[in-house]
């Protein structure tokens, strides 16, 4: 493992093979498109593959500034150095990154494993944060120290800076497929629902507890958009989700289409892309939002919105201004506010939001009818 050195020239170099690695979360990998972007730019003919989870692989898939998706199946490598067959399942992929010959390897996890599998590849050029977490700086030989406080898109834009020079577009490049689309319009017209219509998209869930509006505000939101717009609402979520949605579906006095839990990840992203008005926490959801330029409103309590909020999007955010927030706390046992972030945060400011994010087209189309 190379020593750190300022002085390589790194944006003179011309890379043939550069490896990505962002494995995970949803959020955190739209974080990382307009690293792609910039890659894509700088290097347009150069093979640019993703290691990604397998879980999150499919978004990826086909995209046209990436070469070839790389999958690591994280239950398929547990127990290495314990259990034989995924010892060599791993060391089988290990070899894989290896013959592949990148001559760079870019880790914007900045995790032990993620940093292990950089060095694993033996690239030349190795490039990750120097605050990296659990260590993972060692395995890099170019490191770069980034501003901790900025939001995490700029804080990849400043490490990859390092190899492609200034970078002053940001975009979140995407590509759905019109399967994906056509998916949800079947689905959605079962519920009598037009897909190429005004709807609302609100998802409710959060890897968090402590990030989650409660249930019951939830309903009246939805009850208030329903009786006030007259604007379908559309409740989306992933399979640990579909409890929720429908603690809220049956607390609704007009009952919003409830698909949490049907859709693939593409399609979730899908019926983002073409939702008048997205209504999330800080969550996966709020991340391609703001990639698709929809209108949103972005419910956060325990976060930092400048942090990791919706990119570039301040007037998005609603939440309370409390001296214990942000907290970064995970856990409601752990909270000794009485989880006041979302408690306290009142419905009439969520809808009042909403209404002014919706396109004025839409809300007065929705009060003509």
């Amino acid at each position: 493992m190379s020593k750190t050195s300022s002085s390589l020239p790194t944006n003179s170099l011309h890379y043939k093979r550069i490896l990505l690695i962002k494995p995970s979360s949803l959020g955190d990998i739209v974080h990382a498109l307009p690293v792609l972007h910039a890659l894509r730019h700088r290097y347009p003919e150069a093979r640019i593959d993703w290691l990604v989870n397998t879980g999150f692989a499919d978004l990826l898939t086909d995209h046209p500034d990436i070469t070839n998706v790389v999958t690591f199946d994280r239950k398929r490598f547990a127990g290495i150095g314990i259990n034989p067959r995924a010892t060599k399942e791993f060391y089988r992929f290990m070899r894989q990154l290896r013959d592949t010959r990148y001559d760079c390897a870019i880790d914007l996890q900045g995790l032990f494993r993620s940093g292990f599998l950089a060095w694993t590849t033996g690239a030349a050029m190795r490039l990750g944060f120097s605050q990296a977490r659990e260590g993972a700086w060692i395995f890099y030989n170019r490191r770069v120290r980034v501003n901790t406080n900025d939001h995490a898109v700029d804080r990849n834009r400043q490490l990859i800076q390092s190899l492609t020079g200034q970078v002053d577009e940001v975009a979140f490049p995407l590509t759905l497929g019109a399967t994906d689309t056509e998916a949800i319009r079947t689905m959605l017209n079962e519920s009598h629902v037009d897909l190429d219509k005004n709807f609302i998209a609100i998802v409710p869930g959060a890897r968090w507890e402590t990030k989650i509006w409660p249930a019951k505000y939830f309903a009246e939101t939805i009850d208030k958009f329903t009786t006030e717009l007259g604007i379908p609402i559309v409740l989306v979520g992933g399979p640990e989700d579909v409890q929720r949605c429908q603690a809220i579906a049956g607390m609704c006095q007009h009952k919003p289409v409830n698909i949490a839990g049907r859709t693939s990840i593409r399609q979730f992203a899908a019926i983002l892309k073409k939702a008048s008005l997205v209504i999330c926490h800080d969550s996966a959801a709020m991340h391609l939002a703001v990639a698709f330029q929809r209108s949103l409103i972005a419910i956060l309590g325990p976060t930092n919105p400048n942090r990791t909020g919706p990119y570039r999007r301040p007037e998005s955010v609603v939440r309370l201004d409390l001296a214990c927030s942000p907290c970064y706390l995970r856990n409601l046992t752990r909270c000794m506010h009485a989880h006041r972030c979302m408690e306290e945060l009142a419905v009439s400011a969520v809808v009042s939001a909403a209404v002014c994010a919706l396109d004025e087209k839409v809300v007065s189309t929705a009060y003509r009818s």
